[in-house]
């Protein structure tokens, strides 16, 4: 014959390959699951950006950006005994504080929130808050005071979707403004902090922050999905992203058909232990992305900008490329280019409002941001009076002239 009975059985394993499915580990249960994860070629197609008017139309996330310098400076004028700063004291801190022009122009572009005067001294610019500002600023103090459990929770989360279950200060200090901490959460670890933290040192001198905590920890996703009755807690278990598609979004039949086999993957929480799973396959996909939508939904505005995430990637054992996760679930997050910068923003949040815990935060800073709108007012009002004013001028002077003419 022309083949002997070995070569015929290795022909038939290249014709006929093995005929486990995808989901074969449904009849094994106790296979760890590197045994069972799948890839697919459809993981790096490119998927064209979609743009959606209303994301980019949410002021609370892209007026954030602008937000943040000044609760910064707004910061550093509450905190001063006299409740007042000559601007010298912030001149040259601008690119501590992320204000991006001259210090004295941008507290000037906000006049419902500071108010400049002459100070005592060689007649300086000093500037303090409006008693609108100081009001807020007052029930921000509040805030922090009234929910700090929920501050601490969300910061021991995040610390326990590393791998270590430890992060640097500076990586925790870079990432407050999401969290919602206050700039000096972590300088009052007495009060701020549990017994479950504990300052440790780690590689290349850094000093970081670490979690012990023996209690099960679900994520957003998990506990949606136990209120719908189609999760029970096991390991290993289906659970289905819920996705909000943008208006108008396409997507090409492979890509659709991929992303359907993607939702009836296992779940991997961002919680869990991770490293047995093959980093190419789909199921690692699934659990960056559980990570990345579990990130967010800690985080006030439910959205961040992503080039901020990057320095997450080696601590969280995210891919060098996680950037791709946002584009390839489009369903799942949108990418707002507004700003000159690229934000990802977490559907969820902002098409099923009880699905996502609110922050207790986001309300402040609401009110900050409308502080902001009266500045924007005002200065609109100037310009229409300085214009009525330069008429009124030059109305007199053609008047006082038609007069002298007349009388010669």
């Amino acid at each position: 014959m022309l083949f002997n009975k070995p070569n015929c059985r290795t022909l038939k394993n290249l014709i006929f390959p093995s005929e486990q499915t995808i989901f074969s580990f449904l009849r094994h249960p106790h296979n760890p699951p590197h045994t069972y994860t799948q890839k697919f070629n459809f993981v790096d197609v490119y998927m064209k950006w979609k743009k959606d008017s209303y994301y980019d139309s949410i002021e609370q996330i892209h007026k954030s950006i602008v937000l943040k310098p000044i609760i910064s400076l707004k910061n550093c004028i509450s905190q001063d005994p006299n409740g007042c700063i000559p601007i010298s004291d912030v001149s040259k801190r601008g690119i501590q504080l992320e204000v991006p022009m001259k210090v004295a122009r941008f507290l000037r572009l906000y006049p419902s929130i500071f108010e400049e005067f002459t100070g005592p001294q060689y007649n300086l610019p000093w500037f303090r808050l409006t008693p609108e500002a100081d009001e807020v600023d007052r029930e921000e103090k509040r805030v922090y005071e009234d929910c700090r459990e929920d501050l601490r929770d969300r910061l021991k989360k995040f610390i326990l979707m590393s791998k270590e279950k430890v992060l640097p200060l500076k990586i925790i200090q870079g990432m407050q403004w999401y969290l919602g901490l206050p700039d000096d959460f972590l300088q009052h670890p007495d009060k701020n902090l549990d017994e479950s933290f504990r300052f440790v040192e780690m590689e290349d001198g850094l000093k970081g922050l670490a979690v012990e905590s023996g209690e099960k920890v679900l994520s957003t996703v998990q506990r949606n999905a136990m209120k719908k009755g189609v999760y029970v807690g096991g390991p290993m278990e289906a659970i289905e992203f819920p996705l909000f598609p943008s208006k108008g979004l396409r997507l090409r039949r492979k890509i659709v058909d991929w992303l359907k086999e993607f939702q009836k993957l296992p779940y991997v929480s961002p919680y869990e232990e991770f490293s047995h799973l093959d980093p190419d396959s789909d199921i690692s996909e699934k659990r960056v992305v559980g990570l990345l939508h579990e990130l967010l939904s800690l985080f006030v505005e439910h959205s961040a900008e992503r080039k901020k995430l990057l320095c997450l990637k080696k601590h969280m054992g995210l891919p060098q490329k996680v950037h791709k996760a946002f584009e390839r679930h489009p369903s799942m997050f949108y990418l707002s280019l507004r700003n000159k910068t690229c934000t990802a923003i977490l559907k969820e949040a902002y098409c099923d409002e009880s699905a996502i815990e609110r922050h207790p935060l986001l309300r402040v800073r609401n009110k900050y941001i409308n502080l902001m709108r009266e500045s924007a007012t005002i200065f609109k009002t100037r310009r229409v009076n300085s214009r009525f004013a330069d008429r009124w001028d030059s109305g007199s002077e053609n008047e006082d002239g038609k007069e002298v003419a007349e009388c010669t």
